[in-house]
């Protein structure tokens, strides 16, 4: 496949992931394109499909769009693609355990729940690691807001972190069956939505939301964008025609709750 060669549509519908998206990467020079055609449309060889590998896997480690920068500059000067792939598929491998036992666990809960017997609160949360982002928040908001947010869920009982689990649940299902009903992102309905996702966002200690002067316009107005920017947040909101339709409706909905509120 010497000299092959795709569009910025067609890896953006390979990936998974938007045109926007890798437009940002090489605007910030994490992903640059092999050329430029006459058009002006941006093509991307196999060494460039490469490298949006690697920055997707970064991106499911958690990491933030800097360090993957300084993770992929540093590679490159002391070791190879395929080694740097092997490191990722290795901690893959770990992420691949971890989700068997958080299917293993909602597997046991299921049953339990039908067969009307006693849940294992112990067995329940067995996979779910919520200090995977401690780096990404303490560089977006700062050490003290993944502090504050690690004790508050720490001081949760179990009952307590089923009941937030299943109103995030909630409110993901709402979202989507709203983005698939065509309706307006500034309807009465949808901003019903949009209220439910603020006092949901100010309810988690740490966040910008949650602290007293804080700007809670420019923090929901900028995570409606980093719905769309960021794959793993936008498959949250995933509808059945894929792409980042349901991530933007979101980021609409929330944008003129902002405005309109906030």
């Amino acid at each position: 496949m010497a000299g092959t060669d795709w569009s910025i549509q067609e890896i953006a519908r390979l990936a998974g992931t938007t045109s926007r998206t890798l437009r940002h990467y090489d605007d910030i020079g994490l992903l640059p394109p092999t050329r430029i055609a006459p058009n002006g449309y941006r093509h991307y060889d196999e060494s460039a499909l490469v490298r949006l590998q690697r920055i997707l896997l970064l991106r499911e480690l958690g990491l933030g769009l800097p360090q993957i920068a300084e993770v992929l500059d540093t590679g490159s000067r002391t070791t190879t693609e395929a080694s740097a792939l092997e490191t990722h598929l290795a901690l893959l491998r770990e992420e691949q355990n971890r989700l068997a036992r958080q299917i293993a666990s909602v597997e046991n809960t299921i049953t339990a729940l039908r067969g009307g017997e006693q849940l294992m609160a112990e067995n329940m949360f067995d996979g779910f690691d919520h200090t995977q982002y401690k780096q990404e928040v303490e560089q977006r908001w700062g050490p003290q807001a993944y502090a504050d947010g690690d004790r508050w869920w720490r001081g949760m009982t179990d009952a307590e972190r089923a009941d937030w689990q299943q109103r995030v649940s909630d409110l993901g299902r709402d979202w989507i069956a709203a983005a698939e009903s065509g309706v307006d992102p500034a309807s009465v309905e949808t901003q019903g939505l949009a209220r439910r996702h603020v006092e949901w966002l100010t309810g988690i200690p740490g966040t910008p939301a949650s602290v007293p002067g804080g700007d809670v316009k420019a923090y929901v107005i900028g995570l409606g964008e980093m719905y769309v920017a960021d794959p793993r947040f936008g498959a949250n909101y995933a509808t059945s025609s894929g792409g980042a339709h349901g991530a933007e409706f979101v980021r609409d909905a929330l944008r003129v709750y902002a405005e309109t509120n906030l």
